[in-house]
Parts: structure tokens; sequence; C-alpha cells
């Protein structure tokens, strides 16, 4: 399985010489596993709120990066880093109120029950802590994941990421099941399938003599081809992970803080418990920082009998940058922000649909918004190919998004939380101008 939007080969001699001297000075010293996004990589120098600057001075309007969530180089974010590390960076073995203050402010944010943190640094790390004490609290092994997830990057949890693709063998105690699909299927048909499904995962782990230890869901669905809808439709899966005796993580890398705007976490607008949450990416607006927000019932004999300790996990820069995240997020209204200019977004599209047939599907939440295209929209058939001239079209005139879904065929639209209606209008005039016929 290639890379969705990936820069490949043949697109090489299409560049200036400059551009291809960088790249071979980067493949050369950086080897082969790396990989650049579109047809004609971008080469950046600079970010500032929701834009990307290169080289030459272009600007590009990023509806893509949600790692800056709160916008590129938030002042209020670079000055909390810039404070902390002139004073004090390091580890959590020693007392200091940074970690303590902004664990208590990023708990407050759950629901009451969800009231303990562990802290790393990448998203992959804080899944990989899941999947460790899953198995001690359980004693099973098992997991299961959807077709297309990415929940990270360590050995452990790359046997249950297929997105990364088929030389990235999947674990002989996982289980994979398709995602839901809510274009293709109906709100009540997405639900009884998607919880069946799951149901019927855990029975073939069992007949194995596997004993089910979690089921992991990003809870918007963001590689599998983003599907936010209905809300509820997670609960028949989570209630039959229960049943089995095994833990359910919701993993909030992705679609957390804030991101679709009609709660701070995905998985409350499904109406389900997670036994543990896993946060990441737009977590520190950039500094790396990850972590687990989980029951302390969960916890309470794995932390005393296998102990947790992560070098650079919870830092007080690592500390200071989150809790300006928080604080960001709070008094810019930016939840809010997402939910308002993610719906007229949406509405942006559909009203470009309209004209556009082969917009075969609006879907998402807040500012985590999916677009489905199609060749054609009776049989909804994928038309990968258009998508990606799509992407590309759009990187020519200086808007950023990607794509993703098993089909390559879903634009993937995720812009940073300070998106305004005029970024939102910038996107779908530059949308509307690729569409045109040539």
């Amino acid at each position: 399985m290639s890379m969705v939007n990936a820069f490949s080969r043949e697109d090489f001699e299409r560049l200036s010489e400059a551009e291809r001297a960088l790249i071979a000075r980067r493949e050369k010293v950086l080897g082969p596993a790396y990989r650049l996004f579109y047809e004609k990589p971008l080469h950046l120098v600079r970010g500032e709120g929701v834009f990307l600057y290169d080289a030459a001075g272009e600007r590009y309007l990023d509806a893509y990066n949600n790692v800056a969530s709160v916008g590129h180089c938030h002042p209020r974010v670079v000055e909390a880093i810039t404070r902390q590390t002139a004073v004090l960076n390091t580890h959590t073995r020693y007392l200091h109120e940074g970690i303590v203050d902004y664990a208590e402010a990023l708990t407050a944010t759950f629901p009451g029950d969800l009231s303990q943190a562990m802290f790393t640094c990448t998203g992959s790390e804080a899944n990989d802590l899941a999947v460790r004490i899953a198995r001690f609290v359980t004693g099973g092994t098992g997991i299961i994941a959807t077709e297309l997830a990415y929940h990270g990057l360590t050995s452990a949890v790359a046997e249950f990421s297929p997105s990364l693709g088929e030389a990235v063998t999947l674990g002989g105690h996982v289980r994979t099941v398709p995602a839901p699909d809510s274009y293709r299927h109906s709100p009540e048909e997405m639900m009884e399938k998607f919880g069946r499904d799951v149901s019927a995962a855990i029975a073939d782990l069992k007949r194995h003599g596997i004993k089910p230890a979690m089921l992991i869901t990003d809870t918007i669905f963001s590689s599998d081809g983003i599907f936010a809808g209905p809300k509820g439709f997670l609960k028949p899966a989570v209630d039959a992970i229960h049943a089995a005796g095994g833990l359910f993580v919701a993993d909030e890398v992705q679609p957390g803080f804030g991101r679709t705007g009609e709660a701070m976490w995905g998985f409350e607008r499904h109406g389900v418990s997670p036994d543990m949450v896993t946060i990441g990416k737009p977590m520190g607006n950039g500094y790396p920082m990850a972590g687990i927000v989980l029951r302390p019932d969960v916890v309470a004999e794995f932390g005393p009998r296998a102990r947790y300790f992560n070098t650079f996990g919870g830092n007080p820069v690592a500390a200071a940058a989150g809790k300006a995240v928080l604080d960001t997020i709070r008094t810019e209204g930016l939840q809010q922000n997402a939910l308002e200019v993610g719906q007229y977004l949406m509405d942006g599209l559909k009203g470009l649909a309209r004209l556009h047939p082969a917009l075969g599907d609006i879907r998402g939440s807040g500012l985590f918004i999916g677009v489905e295209i199609v060749a054609d929209p009776a049989t909804k058939q994928p038309d990968a190919a258009l998508t990606t001239r799509i992407v590309n079209g759009l990187r020519a005139r200086r808007v950023l998004i990607s794509a993703s879904g098993p089909n390559a065929n879903i634009l993937k639209i995720r812009p940073p939380l300070v998106f305004s209606r005029e970024n939102a209008d910038m996107l779908v005039d530059a949308l509307a101008d690729v569409l045109k016929p040539a």
C-alpha cells in the first residue's frame, strides 16, 4: 500500500535544480524510509497562524496541520516554552508544580471518572503504554482496530496500524474490522454493523484462544476516511468489548482538543465511557507532548507493580506548552470557533457539491471534514486519480490539504482551530477553481 498524497520518483524530474539537489541531500543522509507530500514538495521556512511560507516567500493557507492547532507559532505558546526553557527542564522524578498544574487543568476537561494522566512524548508512545496497561489489567493480549487505522509507529503499535501498509505485518493477536461508513449505510445499519463486526472479532479471538484486551478506535476514523456521525454509533461496539472483559481505548490524538467543535473530546459525541484516552499531536502545538488520561482503577495495580517512567514525557517545558494550549483554546473560544467555522465551511463545500457531482459526500464535525470524491455519484465509485489532482491542484493554488481512506479518494481537511470564515472562503474558492473544466 503506497502512502496517500506522496511525492514519487516520477515527479523528481519536474522539479528545479535546487529542489532536486535538496532532495538528493535529504535521501543521502536520512535514508529511504521518509516520505514527502505532494507531487511538487514544499520547502517551508516559516509559519504564522493559519499560514505557512516557503523559501521563495510564497504564502500557503494551511488547512491540514492539526499539530499547530492553535495556530503556527502562537505567541502564548512560544512565550511559555521560551520562559520555562530559560528556568528549568528536567524529568518527573523531581517535584515540580508545572506537571501537576497541567494535569489538573487537563483532566478537568474530561468526564469525572477520567481523572488521572500519564505523559509521553508521542501518540505512538501513548498507545504503546495503553497496550501495556490493557494487557496487565485484563490478562488478555487481543486487540481490535479498524482496517485502515493509524495508531503509531512503535513495534507494538505498528502491529495494529494497518494503514502503514502490507510490509508492516499485523500481529497474530490483532483483528481488524471495517470502519463505519455513513456514505454507504444508513445510521441504523452503521451502528448495528460496527457493533456486530466488533463482536465477531471478539469471537474470533476467543476461538483462537486469545483473550481480548482492548478495542481501540480513532473516534473520528481519520485514516479510515473520516466518519463523524451519527452521534452514538460507537456504543454497541464499546458495550461488546466491555462485555468480553476488554477495555475501550479512545484514540483522541487527531480528533481531540476541541477539534470536533461539539465536544472537547471526540468520544463525548458518542455517549461512551472509555477506560483510557490517548492524546498527542496538538497537545503542545508543536512541542513533542502526548499521554493517556484514564480511570484511577485502571492503573491502580499497574502503577505500583509495573511502574512507569519517561525521561522527557511531562517535563516542565512540555507542561508549560500544554498549559498554554489549553489556556488558548479556552480564552480564544477555539472549540466554539471550530463548531461555527466548521459548519460554515461544510455549508460552502455542500454548495459546491451541488455544482460538482464528483464531490459525492461532505461529512465531519467541527474543523475535521472529509470530502469523498467519486467517479459516479450513482454507484459511489471512488475516484483516486481526481482526488490526487485536486490535492495537488490546491497546493498549486497555495492551499494545503491531504487525502485519506482505503481508496485514497477522501479529501482530508483539518486546519488549525483559529481558521476563520475568510479562510474557509479561500479554501472553497480554490477548490471551485480546481474543479473548473479544463
